[in-house]
């Protein structure tokens, strides 16, 4: 029975990355015994699963409804086991996909306690900027910052984070503060990803959504480039209270246009295999939840 499960797990990994080396790789053994295990199965089914090539493997259509059922069925498994040992007694590795500006500054300090409570459960931290492919980075779970692209996977809200604009206060000192949105439209914008790429940027007062054309002579792909650039004194730049708490704290940025509001920023734990979690996603989402919610207050800009 172990054998097959291996094979079966050898098999989904091959399925959902399209490489026999990269599975190898993960599952520390070498690319000929991933081969020999996906043709065993194969024998036994007496099915086609994978065809390959030099540069890939891609699944046939049999293979593809297999894959469908061999991933249930090992998740099935893991969920059983840990459902037998106890939250208290979660093991083995929980890989988290997270962008690296976000991990560094709310869930690495963050983790002690959590790795304190299952010391038998190993995490891998999956850090990029970029939004991976959650199945074939073998992510068990990402977090997510903004709105969700359709898909497939589950999904649950940890929270909403406020949004601000800020400058520093060398740059409010030599240019002069905005006192209404329109005001911004004579001043350096800083363009970064999501929300802040766009040339409008849109406040709400009193149940009005006031919007204001920007631009400026920086634009940035990185949301911690983004408040580095603030910080500098190169320009306003919008961000979220998960981006610029410390220099908010510091008083290296300052939150100005206090009376306006910006759409808040939506955290997700995302994960496949459909709607419900696995124990362990489960464990560590309702663990950052609890400890990101006093970021997640307004109080306190």
């Amino acid at each position: 029975m172990s054998d097959r499960l291996q094979e079966l797990s050898a098999f989904v990994r091959a399925g959902e990355t399209g490489s026999f080396t990269r599975v190898a790789r993960e599952l520390g053994v070498s690319q000929p015994s991933i081969s020999r295990m996906v043709a065993s199965l194969e024998a036994r089914l007496g099915v086609k699963l994978l065809l390959r090539t030099t540069r890939r493997v891609t699944l046939t259509d049999a293979g593809r409804a297999f894959l469908e059922r061999a991933r249930q069925i090992l998740g099935a498994i893991d969920e059983a086991e840990d459902a037998a040992r106890g939250l208290d007694s979660l093991r083995g590795r929980l890989r988290v996909a997270l962008s690296g500006a976000f991990g560094i500054r709310e869930v690495i300090p963050r983790l002690p306690g959590f790795t304190a409570q299952h010391p038998k459960l190993s995490i891998d931290l999956l850090m990029s900027d970029r939004t991976e492919d959650l199945i074939a980075e073998g992510a068990d779970m990402a977090l997510r910052l903004g709105a969700l692209a359709d898909s497939g996977f589950g999904a649950r809200l940890l929270g909403k984070a406020p949004r601000f604009a800020v400058a520093s206060p060398a740059y409010l000192a030599r240019r002069g503060t905005p006192q209404t949105p329109a005001d911004l439209a004579g001043h350096d914008c800083i363009l970064g990803p999501g929300f802040s790429s766009r040339s409008g940027w849109s406040f709400a007062r009193g149940g009005r959504e006031t919007s204001v054309s920007v631009g400026g002579p920086v634009r940035i792909a990185s949301a911690d480039g983004v408040v580095a650039c603030a910080k500098a004194g190169l320009g306003v730049a919008l961000a979220s209270r998960w981006m610029c708490r410390a220099e908010l704290e510091a008083g290296e940025l300052i939150a100005i246009l206090s009376n306006y509001q910006l759409e808040g920023i939506e955290l997700h734990a995302v994960y496949p295999g459909g709607p419900r979690p696995s124990l362990k996603v489960r464990a560590l989402s309702d663990y950052l939840a609890a400890q990101l919610a006093s970021a997640l207050a307004p109080a306190g800009r």
